[in-house]
């Protein structure tokens, strides 16, 4: 009995001997198999475009920022897309990918080879262009960039007013319905189809944070006005001239009637603030405007009230921001538009009904 003891406890040795030794030789032959993939593909097309994707296979992945290589790949795995993570991570290391992927979304298939997902993923994410003009209003933009699929309207207005941004034009700015009116730089901008509503405000508050130099700051004290109030005045004018070349002009007339101690002056009078209110209200802006319409009991209507309004009418470029810092010296208190992109300035009441009857102003 004992002696059959011993051999099954002997063969129960040998049995896991080969078993271990089958591993192991399942082991190297495997890393053998792998490591000669490496070397026969290492630098196989390299240098060829990335991959056609058919849109019926393509998957969007996201690569998480600051993940490592080895995150990246298990979550590769995780999600199906590849099955041998042993051989992804030694063909990424010997292959120099390792430290490359770069966060965000890539465009992939389970149907590529891992030479084909290490390039698209150590390649610029998935991106959208998007070209926001001088003049859009925050709902402009906010509806641009809607159609565009990278930000929920709803959403891009909410984080707007709620989150905190540090920049420091903003830190003496009045609570009001869009706070961020007037800030959100207009320009061409590349964005990471899922950079979020907060992500796509910074980027744009940090673009208008690069033009409005240090030095402006020194211009806008020097005139006797807060930051917001410039860019409420160089929101005026960019809604008001067409032309560069009046900017500076159209600025005067604002400064004179701001600094003017005639009462009929006090009033700035800016048709775009007019169409500001409309916009707002209506969704549309008016061909030409009508008497009755200066008439509208809003805080923006500077047909009604005097000086600036309560905030910005849109968010001005460069030259209309420059134009508001840098006023011309006139005597000019009036301009009326002559219907091709132009203006007529005056001095005097006069001069101004004359103008207006010329190229009608109102309906």
């Amino acid at each position: 009995m004992g002696k059959s003891k011993n051999t099954k406890k002997k063969n129960r040795l040998i049995i896991r001997f080969i078993v271990f030794i089958v591993l192991i030789c399942t082991f190297f032959i495997s890393a053998a198999f792998s490591y000669r993939y490496v070397l026969e593909n290492q630098d196989d097309n390299l240098d060829k475009p990335l991959p056609v994707i058919p849109a019926s296979k393509r998957i969007e992945f996201e690569t998480p920022k600051n993940a490592t290589s080895a995150q990246i790949i298990d979550k590769l795995a995780e999600e199906g897309i590849i099955t041998n993570t042993f051989m992804f991570k030694m063909i990424s290391k010997i292959n120099g990918f390792d430290g490359t992927y770069k966060s965000g979304t890539h465009i992939i298939s389970k149907d590529l080879d891992y030479d084909s997902l290490m390039r698209i993923l150590s390649s610029d994410p998935v991106t959208s262009k998007v070209m926001i003009p001088e003049g859009y209003t925050f709902n402009q933009v906010a509806e641009k960039l809607s159609k565009d699929k990278l930000v929920d309207k709803a959403k891009f207005a909410s984080v707007a007013s709620n989150e905190k941004y540090d920049f420091k034009f903003l830190k003496d700015i009045p609570k009001r319905e869009k706070k961020l009116e007037g800030y959100l730089f207009p320009d061409t901008y590349i964005f990471d189809v899922k950079s979020g509503e907060k992500a796509i405000i910074n980027r744009m508050l940090a673009r208008f944070d690069e033009i409005f130099k240090p030095e402006y700051y020194d211009k806008a004290k020097a005139l006797g006005l807060t930051v917001d109030q410039v860019i409420i005045l160089a929101s005026i004018i960019e809604r008001e001239a067409k032309e560069y070349e009046e900017r500076r002009l159209i600025s005067g007339v604002f400064y004179n009637r701001l600094k003017s101690k005639n009462p009929t002056h006090k009033k700035l009078q800016s048709c775009a603030t007019i169409q500001y209110i409309l916009l707002n209200n209506t969704g549309q802006v008016k061909a030409k405007l009508t008497d009755e319409d200066t008439k509208i009991n809003d805080p923006y209507n500077t047909y009604l009230y005097e000086g600036l309004p309560p905030g910005p009418i849109c968010n001005p470029g460069k030259d209309s921001i420059e134009a508001a810092l840098e006023p011309e010296t006139t005597d000019y208190y009036y301009f009326v538009s002559k219907g091709d992109g132009t203006h007529e300035f005056s001095s005097t009441l006069s001069q101004h009904q004359a103008a207006v009857k010329k190229y009608g102003l109102f309906n």
